[in-house]
């Protein structure tokens, strides 16, 4: 099946997306969280068990917990309906981008802090001598922040870069992935020390 020049492969519930996605190996998943057999939290589960595939969710579920558990069991988007057509393709087009391998500069393969080392040429994490584990959209957005030390990297440029929009009304999403970085790399993430925001302008990451 063909959509907006996309192959799609359509799934009614989640053991046959599970199935699906094994099979097809698809270059991104769209996930609805209302499924008729299983939680769609639990498809995103299964499917970080063994994939980096971007993962988009549409759901109709308003509530912040709902979307802070589909975001910390692995979804790289969530988009609350009801939404636009255009606002679903753009943020298609940058969960796909954002898989696309991006040419390192041979000096900054390595990050390294007091706190923890990025890989940046093997897309890895390791604090306290431990691999963290980063979805696609939170490893995008420390990137960004990692290449360019010392240096205030914009909201709006950071939400074109990652999700493909730019409107200042998304800045939620910033907001809970800069969250969910520092719980997993600053030792007080209440007060950071790496991942520095700077209010009503963006953030910036301090080495």
């Amino acid at each position: 099946m063909q959509a907006r020049q996309y192959g799609v492969d359509a799934a009614p519930d989640g053991a046959t997306a599970l199935r699906l996605a094994a099979a097809r190996q698809p270059d991104v998943v769209i996930l609805d969280l209302g499924l008729p057999d299983m939680d769609g939290v639990d498809v995103i589960k299964a499917l970080r068990g063994w994939t980096r595939v971007p993962i988009l969710v549409l759901s109709a579920r308003r509530a912040s917990d709902e979307k802070v558990a589909a975001l910390d069991a692995g979804a790289d988007d969530y988009i609350t309906k009801p939404f636009s057509m255009d606002e679903l393709l753009a943020r298609l087009r940058a969960a796909v981008r954002r898989t696309e391998d991006a040419p390192i500069v041979p000096e900054t393969t390595l990050v390294e802090t007091d706190a923890f080392t990025i890989d940046l040429l093997a897309k890895k994490v390791m604090h306290g001598g431990h691999l963290v584990r980063l979805t696609p959209t939170e490893w995008h957005l420390l990137e960004i922040l990692v290449t360019n030390p010392g240096r205030l990297i914009t909201q709006k440029h950071l939400l074109q870069e990652v999700w493909g929009v730019s409107q200042s009304g998304k800045t939620n999403y910033l907001r809970v992935y800069m969250a969910q970085l520092r719980r997993k790399l600053e030792a007080d993430p209440a007060h950071p020390r790496y991942l520095i925001t700077e209010p009503g302008m963006g953030y910036r990451f301090e080495a």
